[in-house]
């Protein structure tokens, strides 16, 4: 089971990045697939979750009408499309299997001026 972030970056104010997360080794389209994060000195946080079908999504409050989860089950990819950044998005971003328990290695990004 592999997860693999890309897409991660620096980027201003009010700005955007979509998160990919490549997923191979078990049943993608039967995985409900969540994306969390960590900033320097905070517990890792939930920020958005997708059912297997994507059909159903979630997301914290701190994001929500600003990111938006996906998922293209045919490319075995969960992705996680960030607009309007904010100084406080800044953390390693994380994409999680549920079913199987498996942590992506993480990727960066960075909201400055």
């Amino acid at each position: 089971v592999h997860l693999v972030e890309s897409g991660g970056g620096l980027v201003q104010p009010g700005g955007s990045l979509r998160l990919s997360c490549a997923a191979s080794g078990f049943t993608f389209s039967s995985s409900y697939m969540r994306w969390y994060r960590q900033a320097p000195g905070k517990e890792r946080e939930l920020v958005a979750g997708i059912s297997n079908t994507g059909g159903s999504t979630t997301y914290s409050d701190s994001v929500k009408g600003r990111f938006t989860i996906s998922r293209d089950n045919a490319k075995n990819t969960v992705y996680l499309q960030m607009s309007n950044l904010k100084l406080a998005d800044t953390a390693v971003y994380y994409c999680y299997d549920h079913r199987t328990a498996t942590w992506g290695q993480g990727i960066q990004v960075t909201v400055s001026s």
